[in-house]
């Protein structure tokens, strides 16, 4: 037994060394560098370094692959239907003339009209441009994160190798390293923004919120080994204003918040959250809201209100679509936030998914077990656009100047615009859209009617 205690009291001085080189380095290397808002360009040697190692492993794959005559994984696409831009009217006439030689304004109705329809919901079922937007996009090249990406099979043993080597590294390496970093931003947050909330009002209380509000959002971002580039900073959200973006995951907040200064909008929770949120709106006017009040949108535009026309407030932060878009679209835009009458900033973000997928899946992940896939993925890379201001043009309502935003967004971003509510994630398709089908086939039968009654 006493023969063991120097042994045991080596391994505690070799684990208190370890510990404290450790944290020598994080202090160093990430948290003293989050913190003025400089980098070393470690993050961008380590991702031109993956980048190599995922071209090698595609191309060892597709070469395999054709050695073993095993299909090839296929490349993410946005549709298998290809469809043609036409209106019912012209369809409908198609399958009449092709069918029974008949023109369109011949019969007032064709049991053949019946198969336009039958074709659109087989269309529909087959290619739901708005199911497919809510998971996760199939990758183009295996990032060695999975071993079951499309048709992937045994190809080799240093594939193989290769594969178990980077789980090790995510797991045992990246995972702990990100955690404390997470930790420690998430600490210095809620212990920071508590002791300048104690602070009388004034400059120096504002200026101070700012700084350990960028502080601790970038040493988050550094917990995600986020790799961010931003563009057009000329064009970043002024105090007064409301910055509009597409949303893809939570972390979109830390992603804008590591490089500006905003004032947050969302539901009151609990536990950890709850304890964050009351920390930050002691030193900062966040609008955060109960439950019942979420649902009174006058009251919820009210207070919106009040904030942006204080033009000494910092720019609101939302994100309209209301729920996360698997980053290859922007679908509809609530227009709540485009009827205050403020100047719009609109950004947008574009992930990169070969090098993790950002993208919550909210009906499929909890919160934890997204955090877990995002901390042992390689990285968060991504591009953020400035847009010019945008403002509502007088003949504008709020849906059109919606629209209009998303669009610059969608476009900016290389993402498809569409028009569908996102709510249709968890919800089912309302009775109008049908309607409006059954109003535009009933027009076009009681239009050729009353022509014909015409002549």
């Amino acid at each position: 037994m006493f023969l063991l205690l120097p042994f045991d009291s080596l391994v505690v001085n070799l684990l208190g060394i370890s510990i404290t080189v450790l944290f020598t380095l994080l202090l160093v290397f990430i948290i003293v560098p989050a913190i003025f808002g400089v980098s070393f360009g470690i993050r961008r040697v380590y991702m031109k370094t993956l980048l190599k190692i995922f071209q090698w492993a595609t191309l060892r794959i597709e070469r395999g692959a054709k050695e073993k005559n095993h299909p090839l994984y296929k490349p993410y696409v946005n549709g298998i239907i290809a469809k043609e831009p036409t209106s019912l009217e012209e369809e409908i006439k198609e399958i009449r003339q092709s069918g029974s030689g008949k023109a369109l304004d011949t019969p007032e109705f064709e049991l053949s009209d019946i198969f336009y329809f039958c074709r659109k919901g087989i269309e529909t079922i087959m290619d739901d441009e708005v199911t497919k937007r809510f998971s996760a996009e199939e990758l183009e090249s295996w990032n060695l994160l999975s071993r079951t990406n499309y048709n992937f099979q045994y190809i080799s043993l240093r594939l193989t190798v290769l594969w178990g080597l980077g789980v090790l590294i995510r797991y045992c390496f990246l995972l702990p390293l990100r955690v404390a970093l997470a930790f420690t931003g998430i600490s210095l947050l809620v212990t920071g923004t508590t002791v300048v909330g104690y602070l009388p009002n004034g400059r120096c209380k504002d200026f101070l919120s700012k700084h350990v509000h960028l502080m601790c959002y970038r040493i988050c971002v550094r917990a995600l080994t986020a790799i961010i580039t931003y563009h057009d900073r000329e064009n970043r959200p002024r105090n007064g204003g409301i910055c509009v973006a597409n949303h893809t995951s939570p972390i979109d907040v830390i992603i804008l918040a590591s490089d500006g200064y905003y004032a947050m909008v969302g539901q009151i929770h609990g536990g950890l959250m709850g304890v964050i949120q009351r920390a930050m709106v002691k030193a900062c006017p966040h609008v955060w809201f109960e439950r019942s009040e979420v649902k009174d949108r006058h009251l919820v535009a009210r207070r919106l209100t009040e904030h942006v026309q204080d033009k000494s407030k910092l720019p609101i932060l939302i994100f309209p679509e209301g729920t996360c878009i698997n980053n290859t679209s922007v679908m509809m835009f609530k227009k709540g936030s485009f009827e205050i009458g403020a100047t719009v900033y609109p950004v947008a973000i574009k992930y990169d998914p070969q090098f993790g997928d950002a993208f919550w899946n909210s009906s499929k992940y909890g919160m934890v077990t997204y955090l877990l896939r995002m901390m042992t993925s390689w990285a968060i890379v991504c591009s953020v656009w400035y847009l010019p201001p945008m403002t509502r043009q007088p003949e504008e309502d709020a849906v059109q100047f919606a629209n209009r935003v998303k669009s610059a967004i969608a476009r900016q971003g290389g993402l498809v615009d569409l028009l569908w509510d996102g709510g249709l994630k968890r919800e089912k398709v309302k009775d109008t859209f049908k309607e409006e089908q059954q109003k535009l086939y009933s027009k076009m039968i009681v239009g050729n009617h009353e022509d014909r009654s015409r002549s």
